[in-house]
Parts: C-alpha cells; sequence; structure tokens
C-alpha cells in the first residue's frame, strides 16, 4: 500500500468500514488539548509582541530578529529526537512531556529579567527547548489515546484547542499593551502564570499512556505487561517512506517564512498602530482554530499526504498576498486566513504521517525525527530570510521564496507519491 495523493485510505484492520473520523475522540486527546491551550496562551502572548519588543523597544536590527526567529524556530531540534527516544525506551511519555512544559515555564521566569539581546536569547532557547523536549512525546501520548481511522481528527481536536489559546494569548496581549502602554512586563507575568497552570493540568490529570496502552479499546483491557514490550530498534526508522518524508519536511521548512516576518512585512505595508500588531497573530489562530477538526476530517477521508501538499499551497497564496502592492483590511484577512489554513493542513498531518513509516514502540522517535528536520530547516529559513531583508528589502524576498515554493510544491507532491507504509515483513 501507498501513500497517494489520489486514493482514499484503507479501513485499518479491525477498523469497521464506514465508521466516521468524527466518532470517538478520546478523553485523553481533550486533556492534552486543554494542556496545550494553556500553554500556548502563554507562549503566543509572548510570540506577538516580540517582533515589536525587539525592533521597536530593544532597537535591535531584522537582522537580530531573524537571528532569534532562528532560534525560537530551531532550537528544539537539538533535543526532539533524544525527547522522543526516552519517550519510546522508558515508555514514559507524559513525564517526559511533563519535563519539556516544566522547562518552558521556568523560562518564563527568567524572561522578567531579559533585557538584551544575550539575555533574551538565553530565555527562547529554554523555552524552546522545552517545546522539543514535550512535543513528540506529546503527539506519541494523542496517537495511543486515537484509533486509526480518526487519528486526523484527534489531531484536529487537539490543534483546535491548541490554538484556542494561541488565539487568546495575542488577544489579551493586546488588551494589556491597549491599557498599558510599553505594558510589556505584564505580558510577561501573564504568560507566566498561564504556564504555570498548564503544567499543573498536565501533572495532575492527563494519564500516561505508552505504547503499551490500548485507549481505544474498553477499560477493563489490561495494557500490556512492559516486559513482554518488544525493544527499540532504530532499524524500524530505516524506512524509504520515512526518509521521504524527512526530505519533503526539510525542503518546506527551509521555505517556510516565520510568520513574525509576514506580519511586520503586512505592517510596514500598511503602516497600521503597533498596539494591533498581536491582532495579526490572533487572526492566523482563529483561521486555524475554524479550519483544524474539518482539515483533519479531510485528511482521514481523501489522503494526509494530499492534504499536507494542499497546505503549502496555501502557504504559496498567502507569500503572493503578502507581496501584492495592494493595501488595507481585505488582503490582511485574507493572508491571515490562507496562513491559518496551511497550519491547519500540515501542523499535526505531519505526525499523522510520520506515524505511519513507524511501529508503535517507535512512534515518538519518527514524530521527534520529522519535527527535528523542520525545526533545523526552519532555523536556516528565519535566519536566511532575516539577512535576504536587510540586503535586498522586503518585496524582493517575498517574491523570490515566492517563486521558490511554487518550484517545489510539485516536486513534493512526485516524492510523497511513492512513500510506502512500515510494514513488519519486509
Amino acid at each position: 500500500m501507498y501513500i497517494s495523493l489520489r486514493n482514499k485510505p484503507q479501513d485499518p484492520e479491525g477498523t469497521p468500514k464506514g465508521t466516521k473520523a468524527a466518532n470517538g475522540v478520546s478523553s485523553v486527546v481533550i486533556s492534552l488539548g486543554v494542556v496545550s491551550m494553556l500553554t500556548d496562551i502563554s507562549t503566543e502572548s509572548v510570540s506577538a509582541i516580540l517582533p515589536l519588543y525587539v525592533t521597536g523597544v530593544l532597537g535591535l536590527s531584522t537582522v537580530a530578529y531573524g537571528v532569534l526567529d532562528g532560534l525560537y524556530q530551531g532550537v528544539s531540534a537539538i533535543v526532539r529526537i533524544g525527547a522522543g527516544w526516552a519517550s519510546d525506551v522508558g515508555d514514559q511519555p507524559k513525564w517526559v512531556a511533563f519535563f519539556g512544559y516544566g522547562l518552558s515555564a521556568i523560562a518564563r521566569i527568567v524572561l522578567l529579567f531579559a533585557t538584551n539581546f544575550g539575555a533574551l536569547a538565553a530565555v527562547l532557547t529554554a523555552d524552546r527547548l522545552g517545546k522539543g523536549i514535550r512535543t513528540a512525546p506529546r503527539d506519541s501520548l494523542i496517537t495511543a489515546a486515537s484509533k486509526p481511522n480518526n487519528l486526523a481528527a484527534s489531531f484536529g481536536v487537539h490543534r483546535a484547542l491548541d490554538n484556542t489559546g494561541a488565539a487568546i494569548g495575542p488577544l489579551l496581549a493586546f488588551v494589556i499593551l491597549l491599557l498599558i502602554p510599553n505594558g510589556f512586563s505584564t505580558v510577561f507575568v501573564m504568560s507566566l502564570a498561564f504556564a504555570l497552570v498548564g503544567v499543573a493540568v498536565l501533572g495532575i490529570i492527563v494519564p500516561n499512556q505508552g505504547s503499551s496502552a490500548r485507549a481505544a479499546e474498553p477499560a477493563a483491557t489490561p495494557a500490556i505487561p512492559r516486559a513482554s514490550r518488544r525493544r527499540f530498534r532504530w532499524r524500524e526508522l530505516n524506512n524509504p517512506g520515512l526518509k521521504r518524508l524527512l526530505l519533503v519536511a526539510g525542503l518546506l521548512g527551509v521555505l517556510t517564512i516565520g510568520d513574525g516576518f509576514i506580519y511586520l512585512v503586512l505592517q510596514d505595508r500598511s503602516s497600521f498602530a503597533a498596539q494591533y500588531f498581536p491582532l495579526l497573530y490572533v487572526g492566523t489562530n482563529v483561521a486555524f482554530l475554524i479550519f483544524a477538526v474539518p482539515v483533519g476530517k479531510l485528511a482521514d477521508r481523501f489522503g494526509r499526504a494530499r492534504t499536507f501538499v494542499l497546505g503549502h499551497v496555501f502557504l504559496l497564496a498567502a507569500y503572493v498576498s503578502a507581496s501584492l502592492p495592494i493595501t488595507g483590511a481585505a488582503i490582511t484577512i485574507l493572508c491571515l486566513v490562507l496562513l491559518g489554513g496551511f497550519y491547519a493542513a500540515t501542523d499535526g498531518i505531519l505526525s499523522v504521517l510520520a506515524t505511519q513509516f513507524t511501529t508503535s514502540d517507535t512512534r515518538a522517535t519518527s514524530i521527534a525525527a520529522a519535527q527535528t528536520v523542520v525545526a533545523l530547516s526552519r532555523f536556516i529559513s528565519a535566519a536566511g530570510f532575516g539577512i535576504l531583508w536587510f540586503a535586498i528589502g522586503r518585496e524582493w524576498s517575498m517574491i523570490l521564496v515566492s517563486i521558490a515554493i511554487a518550484i517545489a510544491i510539485p516536486i513534493v507532491a512526485v516524492i510523497l507519491r511513492g512513500a510506502r507504509p512500515y510494514r513488519a515483513d519486509v
């Protein structure tokens, strides 16, 4: 069986044919969504003011912001595979994720005292290392708690809750800056409070479900004893399909501009007041929230690889809309909606695709491998685009990236067309 950009995925073995993807989203997925929602309120309230804080308050250049955004996007690559491996080997994904969430919360404390480039770089590094540690184990928990036929829908529900927080965070930052001009420290305190609550919810409410758990079965079904689990085998990651996915993730990641740059382009072009800048993040995340569940259902029904490629078509359209010499609210809103559609079609779908190329015993490591490639490639993208903007200006920078991703999309479609899922007998 191949991952096809045209054919519907087959019903998984043991899953009744005709079962709708929307059925049976686990309470574990909902709980993890709440944790992510609280954490994203914390994270995105800071992200929404970071470009202005760096370039306006600290007075740094776009090159400096590009380096910081590169750290924000890519430093998590250092720990992603290690965290996934620890989760798989120890069969303790919850507690690996808990450590990652906790590290990000601690970084919020230090953020209160960061007033220069070096301190801010250290804070962002610690925060993103926490994200790198928690993401694959968390996605492994979602996979373990979901039925195979509605896996993308489960990720869609989680991402919808996640992006509820991602919309609320910038909105709260906007309100704070509206009421308290230059109230950046107030935003940082609020961010810390939400981060701590998210860590508490994870530790108290979310159960630890490793690969030995069978969340989709009745609660009375005993879990597989740890002693009977198969040993972790690195060779199970040596799947040509996974290699194709990693190649695709890297190629597209290099061509994905950080949202902060796009928002700076929109603000520079339209010259709206700085206090409204966080609303751009709100717009993107509201669109992501609206699209997440229906796009997840679409991916389960019509093909996850096809949906992933379509998401990058949305990204290309967003770049083009940001590049057009047109001002006004309509073109700005269109760009934000397209960005939200891009994230809905790619964020959780990448993790779903990664699980198709490995066994349950190496699931978190496979997800982490894909996420590591994305993080590294986006680090290169952010730093490179900051330099490109500085060298040739925003208009030509956007045009060059748009042309590059337009060329890459059909190449990616061909690469994914031949990706073969993991089979233990080959």
